[in-house]
């Protein structure tokens, strides 16, 4: 391998450059219209857009990065996590296209990807599991008769998801109907495929997993265990390494399931095997991840390994660098730094930096996408930065990461680093007696933590291609719309409003208005227009930052509906009015001031 396109964006496209440069390969960045001027495009070698304003048509387009690996003549593609990473029939159009695929084999990526088979396979080679469905379900009544025969809490997973994303808890019957198609949505949005299945979900439960290496010389080693116990609507917050609080025998259990799995289906390349722990000390294998994972530094640390080199030299047909497993160096924690408020349910938001002051000093490594001035868009992942803290043991660890997080500031944005200063003094997480599980924040985490100001949305221009002449060789040059002068046309973005006082401020002038909350895609209205809505009532669901957020009525009326859904939506735009049932007929106020709803 010479050069290697990265078909990802933001802190993981920055890492994988560093890795390339690292083994002596050049690097290609491919970018969406919003990620012009990221951080890790400017650090690439070359780099080459999209031509895409969302997901759909830049990263998540498989013709189009095909095209720019071949065009910069890039003989390989490393797909980091997320997006196209665990898709198949992406690895297949790489190899197809005579690129090195950097992961596992397009069939394993198949039979692991469907949760289904990825079940079955660990039941042949006795890997510990819970009871779940024989295969897909149909519909929300087999889930409920799955729910009555093996009892709450279930589990109702995307059989192609993962991420987090199609993964949906119901703790009582009347949630189960709900969960099944919240369920569908989040697949079929993020995978394009709405298959889902049931099983039993081990209450509190601690989220442990197995970092993998295997190459083509029949070495398949596990690296290391992770804790990854700290979540926020079933995605990670807080990881480290090795997983403490494990007794030598639940640590050989995970192990063993971990190398008999992916022996079983000849993996390659780096993955990682998870497993949920309960506070009774049953284990359960819960899905392979075919890719690299965020919380992969922390294995690194712990290590000595750089995993992203591994997957390079496992691609080349070489022996990943140890065939015996290390023994843990020390202890590491990463922190994930999100622009999110935690005060405000960790709803997600986007904004323009305006501070980037990070820690330093003995055990500090950050892993970053941003700086001061980047711009976070709406339409991709909140995750900007990811914090790690090595010490020679947890309590050093811990120490160093409370004195990194007191240092660590960012402005301009809300972020979880108040959250993350709260974590590391909380005796459920810092104890003797580790009392941290999967949905703790949302149970058992109390502390006040003051809301963040909320920023005006960042204004993405639109960019434009020209096609120019230069010394008689013809080339696209790609200018935003203000430089053309285009700021009337449709695709340009005024700052949207921001905060909820401002918003609350707006209903005040316009009581009918119902605003989005957050930017995203709408993606369904759960009424129709013109349905008589109770206050409470969700009425819409946007998908923001790889979550789904709900829109609620703020009181009783008729719903007069404005917004088309699969439009982007800003802060602050107005979707929807709810009149009074009496004036329902009666002409719409107009949303003075406020952005027009994007179709």
């Amino acid at each position: 391998m010479k050069k290697v396109l990265i078909a990802n964006r933001g802190e993981i496209a920055v890492r994988i450059i560093r890795a390339c440069r690292d083994y002596g390969l050049r690097s290609v960045a491919a970018y969406a219209d919003a990620d012009a001027d990221a951080m890790f495009v400017r650090q690439a070698d070359e780099a080459y857009a999209l031509d895409g304003v969302n997901p759909k048509d830049s990263y998540l387009d498989i013709d189009k990065i095909i095209r720019i690996a071949r065009r910069t003549g890039a003989d390989a593609v490393h797909p980091g996590y997320g997006f196209l990473s665990e898709r198949a029939e992406f690895a297949e159009a790489v190899i197809e296209a005579g690129l090195v695929w950097i992961g596992p084999d397009p069939h394993v990526i198949a039979a692991l990807g469907d949760k289904l088979k990825a079940r079955e396979i660990a039941r042949q080679v006795g890997a510990p599991l819970v009871a779940g469905s024989e295969g897909a379900i149909d519909n929300a009544a087999e889930a409920l008769a799955f729910a009555r025969r093996f009892g709450l809490p279930i589990a109702i997973k995307a059989a192609h998801g993962g991420g987090g994303r199609g993964l949906k808890i119901a703790r009582a019957l009347e949630e189960v109907e709900e969960s099944f198609h919240s369920a569908r949505r989040e697949a079929l949005a993020a995978f394009g495929r709405g298959e889902c299945y049931v099983e039993q979900f081990l209450d509190r439960p601690r989220h442990i997993e197995a970092q993998i290496l295997a190459d083509r010389h029949g070495h398949v080693l596990v690296v290391g265990t992770r804790d990854c116990s700290l979540q926020r609507r079933n995605q990670k917050l807080v990881e480290e390494a090795p997983a403490p609080f494990l007794t030598p025998d639940q640590r050989g259990l995970i192990h063993k399931a971990a190398s008999d799995i992916c022996a079983a289906v000849g993996y390659v390349g780096a993955g990682t095997v998870e497993f949920l722990l309960s506070a009774s000390g049953v284990i359960s294998f819960l899905e392979v991840n075919t890719r690299l994972q965020v919380e992969h530094p922390v294995t690194e640390e712990t290590t000595g390994l750089d995993l992203v080199v591994e997957q390079f030299r496992i691609a080349e047909g070489l022996p990943i660098s140890r065939t015996q497993m290390p023994e843990p160096n020390g202890h590491a924690i990463e922190f994930r730094i999100n622009v999110e408020d935690p005060a405000r349910g960790f709803l997600p938001f986007s904004g323009d930096i305006s501070t980037f002051v990070a820690p330093a000093g003995p055990g500090i490594r950050l892993d970053s996408g941003v700086a001061q001035g980047s711009s976070v868009p709406s339409m991709f992942d909140s995750l900007i930065a990811k914090l790690v803290v090595w010490g020679p043991d947890r309590k050093t660890a811990l120490a160093r990461a409370r004195r990194a997080l007191a240092e660590f500031e960012i402005g301009g944005v809300p972020t979880v680093l108040p959250f993350h200063r709260a974590v590391v003094d909380h005796p459920d997480f810092t104890g003797e007696a580790f009392c941290v599980h999967t949905r703790w924040i949302e149970t058992d985490f109390s502390e006040h933590l003051e809301a963040q100001l909320r920023p005006a949305a960042p204004d993405h221009q639109s960019m434009i291609s020209v096609s120019v002449e230069i010394d008689g060789k013809r080339s696209s040059l790609r200018l935003s719309e203000s430089l053309l002068g285009l700021f009337g046309r449709a695709g340009s973005q005024p700052a949207a409003a921001a905060d909820m006082a401002d918003m609350a401020g707006m209903a005040n002038k316009d009581e009918t208005a119902l605003y989005s909350p957050v930017p995203g895609n709408l993606t369904h209205w759960t009424h129709a227009d013109g349905d008589q809505v109770e206050e409470g009532a969700v009425l819409a669901v946007l998908d923001a930052m790889k979550m789904e957020t709900t829109i609620v009525a703020p009181h009783a009326g008729t719903l007069k509906i404005i917004a088309k859904p699969g439009s982007l939506q800003k802060a602050g735009a107005v979707i929807a009015h709810i009149l009074p049932s009496h004036n329902a007929a009666t002409s719409l106020p107009s949303p003075q001031g406020q952005p027009e709803a994007s179709q």
